[in-house]
């Protein structure tokens, strides 16, 4: 099997993620459908990635060799409910959204080549952190070649089914959960003085610093927190460790199948 086309239904957020990964590679196939029944989403995609056209609908999307499934868990059995008729057996389908297993899909979808994803953002710079699971059986050589069109996107390895939605929580959902304070941590550095772009090094360069001395440094946690006497924000751990067990547990609860 040699990948000469993709299709996406859905053509929001991580479905652009995936095409600028894939242009910064040079690995979009010639033929790139994308169906995205908002017309304006639709028209911007096909505005930024010249090579992609728009296609009529989910059905004709799925006519590709490769297909994504880039829509949220709530819609996800009408969209493969949509496509059964435009796949064949020869059809690799790759869902994206959490909750909605390889089971469910085969109950609906004529192929047996199913595969699940959890992408991150980063993937946006060829440096994700993406686990798939494959169907049963899927084929060896074929796996080979959908793994190598992955790998673009950056480290991309397999995961048993029952822990992706604890990727969807603890990866993929996780940058959202820092990337405002780190902006907050900006905004305080220029009012105390810092130019832009003594803000944005500063933060930058401390945080990749602060990363290093948690994970390589050979400490145990409770030892590299101990290296900074003063804690400004001490008092409101118990409150921040709160808010992230109710708010993450509770979504967790919800997105497993």
């Amino acid at each position: 099997m040699k990948l000469q086309s993709i299709g996406f239904i859905g053509g929001g957020r991580i479905t652009r993620i995936f095409l600028q990964g894939l242009v910064n590679k040079n690995a979009l196939p010639e033929n790139v459908l994308v169906f995205e029944p908002n017309t304006e989403t639709s028209t911007a995609l096909i505005n930024d990635f010249p090579g992609v056209q728009a296609a009529r609908s989910a059905a004709e999307a799925a006519t590709q060799q490769l297909v994504f499934i880039a829509v949220h868990p709530p819609v996800v059995m009408e969209t493969l409910q949509a496509i059964k008729e435009a796949v064949d057996t020869s059809t690799v389908v790759i869902s994206l959204a959490p909750k909605i297993t390889l089971e469910k899909m085969a109950a609906v979808l004529p192929t047996q080549k199913l595969i699940r994803m959890i992408p991150n953002a980063t993937s946006f710079i060829n440096e994700g952190y993406n686990p798939v699971t494959f169907a049963p059986g899927f084929d060896d050589q074929d796996k080979k070649k959908v793994l190598k069109l992955l790998k673009k996107l950056g480290k991309t390895f397999e995961a048993e089914e029952a822990k992706l939605e604890s990727y969807a929580i603890c990866s993929a959902m996780l940058p959202t959960y820092f990337w405002f304070q780190w902006q907050q941590m900006e905004a305080i550095a220029r009012e105390t003085g810092l130019t832009d772009e003594e803000a944005r090094k500063t933060v930058s360069a401390s945080l990749k610093k602060a990363w290093r001395i948690y994970y390589q440094a050979g400490l145990e946690a409770e030892e590299v927190m101990d290296l900074i006497p003063v804690k400004p924000i001490g008092e409101n751990e118990p409150e921040i460790k709160n808010i992230l067990n109710s708010k993450l547990l509770g979504l967790f609860g919800k997105i497993k199948p």
